[in-house]
């Protein structure tokens, strides 16, 4: 099996040593979204825009990769502030992600450059 991976100058741009997206076994893994621009600035307002912009590079990842949002088969939502967050996240979700994937959301104790929310997808190539 061989294993691809992906950089598109306009998504996140990775904080370590790992990649964007990586493709193989028929499958996409995309490294964390978050709600940032590409020089991982935190971007949005309020909940519901940075929600967008996380959905948003992730949707850019995925196409990245030649997959798209109706392919993914589970995403885990991590959360600073699951109650706060999760009302507003939920439903920008639904806007983005209409063939309802599996999903898992937790909160977590900290997310890397303080972000309120980070998503984790896997999608068919």
């Amino acid at each position: 099996m061989s294993v691809e991976t992906f950089f598109n100058k306009d998504g996140v741009h990775p904080i370590g040593p790992y990649s964007q997206v990586t493709r193989g076994g028929g499958f996409v893994f995309l490294a964390g979204q978050v709600p940032t621009d590409s020089a991982a600035k935190p971007v949005g307002n309020n909940t519901t825009e940075k929600a967008r912009r996380m959905c948003q590079n992730a949707q850019l990842m995925l196409e990245t990769a030649g997959s798209s949002l109706d392919k993914v088969l589970k995403i885990t939502i991590y959360f600073s502030d699951i109650d706060r967050d999760f009302e507003a996240v939920n439903k920008v979700f639904g806007e983005f992600f209409t063939s309802k994937p599996a999903r898992t959301s937790v909160q977590v104790a900290r997310l890397p450059l303080n972000l309120e929310f980070e998503m984790d997808v896997t999608a068919l190539a």
